[in-house]
């Protein structure tokens, strides 16, 4: 039996630096052995089909095939197609009311609590707004990502030590629910 996954390639064909086409990152997943495979903008959102049932597994495997394909390391996370459509679900801002720009999940690699943005005054960055999920941050910011003063707190490296983080805006989320469903 085979899911479908999402691959998170994390800061990829951004300002010239870690340049991946995103035919070859499909050449590089089919070389795998993966089905189904399909890419989604320049940005670092692929889909595919595998037996795999480990997710960092699959993510370890993909890392890899993209260092011996590139020459450079790319943090990678992959997620299956029932997590995305819970993270989806689950937003607890009114998607459907805002523009993609001023919605954005940051997916990370573990889960994480409370306690690690215990230091976040929010109050101070309002109306911008952050709510933890299953792995994953949701991020309101009216103004966009670009403008966004609380993205950049939450980006701090300390606050993010140890973990791989990427973020999409909504418009991404929700196209790759759609991408992975079978």
């Amino acid at each position: 039996m085979t899911t479908k996954y999402a691959a998170l390639l994390r800061g990829i064909n951004v300002g010239g630096a870690k340049k991946v086409p995103m035919a070859q990152l499909r050449a590089v997943l089919g070389g795998l052995g993966h089905a189904d495979v399909a890419t989604y903008l320049q940005s670092g959102n692929a889909v595919f089909s595998s037996e795999e049932t480990d997710e960092s597994v699959l993510a370890a495997g993909l890392e890899q095939a993209i260092e011996k394909e590139f020459g450079f390391r790319v943090d990678t996370l992959v997620r299956g197609a029932e997590y995305l459509r819970a993270v989806a679900g689950a937003c607890p801002f009114p998607a459907a009311s805002l523009e993609a720009k001023q919605l954005h999940v940051t997916f990370f690699s573990e889960p994480v609590t409370a306690d690690r943005f215990a230091s976040v005054d929010a109050a101070a960055h309002l109306p911008e707004e952050f709510r933890l999920g299953d792995r994953s941050l949701y991020l309101y910011a009216p103004d966009g990502l670009g403008r966004s003063k609380l993205a950049a707190t939450l980006s701090r490296p300390g606050l993010l030590k140890g973990l791989v983080a990427t973020s999409r805006n909504w418009n991404t989320v929700v196209k790759l629910v759609e991408m992975t469903r079978d």
